[in-house]
């Protein structure tokens, strides 16, 4: 496992210090972890950042995506080096389709009504959509850093679809998220399904990774090894 680098792919509306938790309890357990800042700006322009993460990383890498990074992973999973991708509460897209349609596919949740968008057609959640859809277990320090630090969202990105899913070749674990508001937890557990992923679940809000650090990185260790 010391072999191994895991890569954190953030979701929507986040960044690459969401991970924080989790980067300090892999580093206890004696596994690497590099979390990639993306622009949101495309799918494809965010899995070439993740690519260029995977092709500086040494030997192999486990992909570990959130929200909509799960898209992005999905994408960028291809890569030879990544021998295992870890769905975190996440978007795990077939081919055609996207976070943005599956999402669409289903019953919406409560986060839906608390997105604002912009003249530019980017996405921003409202202060009432992060504390009540987004991350409502988390304690109120959190929440406001979640709302002031969001990363804005490009629609489009939403709206990318994939072409070749990577989790048609390579294994998957997935972590659903009971108390999600922001991706239908029935989806969730459908999409591992389809994938064929190790499953487990969380008692958790959309942002498990800030709420149950530990379960993210236990998952991540077993993929690893």
């Amino acid at each position: 496992m010391s072999q191994v680098t895991a890569i954190l792919v953030h979701g929507a509306w986040a960044n690459a210090a969401c991970w924080s938790k989790v980067i300090s309890a892999l580093d206890a357990r004696g596994l690497r972890s590099i979390a990639v800042s993306m622009p949101l700006t495309s799918l494809e322009e965010d899995a070439a950042v993740v690519r260029r993460a995977i092709a500086l990383a040494e030997g192999p890498v486990v992909l570990v995506g959130h929200s909509y990074g799960g898209a992005v992973a999905t994408v960028a999973g291809n890569e030879s080096k990544v021998t295992g991708l870890v769905y975190v509460a996440a978007f795990a897209p077939d081919s055609g389709e996207s976070a943005g349609g599956l999402n669409a596919s289903v019953e919406p949740t409560s986060l839906a009504a608390e997105i604002r968008p912009d003249a530019e057609g980017f996405l921003k959640l409202t202060r009432e959509g992060i504390d009540s859809s987004f991350g409502q277990d988390l304690t109120d320090s959190e929440k406001l850093i979640a709302y002031a630090t969001q990363g804005p969202t490009a629609a489009k990105a939403l709206g990318d679809a994939v072409s070749t899913p990577a989790w048609k070749t390579k294994p998957s674990w997935y972590i659903v998220a009971e108390h999600d508001h922001a991706i239908q937890p029935a989806l969730q557990s459908k999409m591992a399904e389809r994938a064929g992923s190790t499953r487990s679940s969380v008692a958790s809000s959309h942002l498990v990774m800030l709420s149950h650090p530990d379960a993210v990185s236990d998952v991540i260790v077993a993929a690893a090894s």
